[in-house]
């Protein structure tokens, strides 16, 4: 058995991790007070993965939920202690050589006072309104700000 590839990232009600598994099966996710285990079978040569994780600080587990697609599986780790930023993952300061934070979603929130809809509702809503595993392709989302980029817009004549 070995580790599964993720990403973690951390938001003010909840901490995120992605484990990049495709053709994921047999997932299973427990959520603790304080450690939170992922397992799965994946590929075509059936590999099994685990990954115990003892957490930084604790979270609700009853509130703690996952999310498998086809390229990974989702787990959002409700913090017992909303407000309170995570530096780490991982209760030890050693590095995980399977985990690295995921810099496209990672966001300073400490700064930010008014936080619009948070990121737990944006996944549970999510997660209500999926049926199946087919969620969206969300690797393109930022695409589509750039085109509207002010660059494109044509200057007016000065003269």
């Amino acid at each position: 058995m070995q580790p599964a590839a993720a990403k973690w990232y951390d938001r003010r009600e909840s901490v995120f991790i992605e484990f990049c598994m495709e053709d994921s099966k047999d997932v299973q996710v427990i959520f603790d007070k304080s450690k939170f285990t992922f397992s799965c079978v994946s590929g075509t040569d059936d590999i099994k993965h685990q990954n115990t994780v003892e957490l930084f600080g604790e979270i609700d587990p009853k509130e703690s939920k996952h999310r498998r697609t086809d390229r990974s599986v989702l787990c959002c780790l409700r913090k017992a202690d909303p407000g309170k930023s995570w530096p780490r993952l991982t209760k030890d300061k050693a590095k995980c050589n399977w985990l690295s934070v995921d810099f496209n979603n990672w966001k300073d929130w400490e700064d930010d006072s008014d936080e619009d809809l948070s990121s737990f509702d944006k996944f549970s809503e999510m997660m209500n309104s999926m049926g199946g595993d087919d969620l969206p392709d969300l690797d393109g989302a930022d695409e589509e700000h750039e085109s509207a980029d002010s660059d494109d817009e044509k200057m007016p004549d000065l003269e």
